[in-house]
């Protein structure tokens, strides 16, 4: 069982950046697939980003390829998710979330292969 805590959401303006960041703990995070989904209001959570278990394959929604970038430290038990060029359509709660895998290269890109979540954290980017 993992324990993820998301941080580094806020308000900012178009055009800005900001930094998501999710702590995991209570498991060993690098057996781990990691996700990052959003959810605006009124609209279904889709996936935004998504990582192998070592970091060496990603996956990005097309609304945000070129913009966004996922990362993670395994020492520090922490994946990131880089937002630049951000838009007000990219406002939203922002969650992380793990999947045990076991082949290294697995990513996962739907939220029902996903069984840990965060709380979330909620990013608005003004127009």
């Amino acid at each position: 069982q993992v324990q993820l805590v998301e941080s580094g959401g806020g308000l900012v303006q178009a055009g800005g950046s900001l930094r998501l960041s999710c702590a995991a703990s209570g498991s060993t995070f690098s057996t781990y697939a990691m996700g990052w989904f959003r959810q605006a209001p009124g609209k279904e959570r889709q996936i935004v980003a998504a990582i192998s278990k070592s970091g060496g394959r990603t996956y990005y929604a097309d609304s945000v390829k070129g913009r966004f970038t996922i990362s993670r430290d395994n020492a520090k038990n922490t994946v990131y998710l880089q937002m630049n060029s951000l838009k007000p359509e990219d406002t939203a709660v922002y969650y992380c979330a793990a999947s045990a895998v076991v082949i290294d290269t697995t990513v996962r890109t739907t939220s029902k292969d996903y069984r840990y979540w965060g709380q979330g954290t909620q990013v608005t980017v003004s127009s």
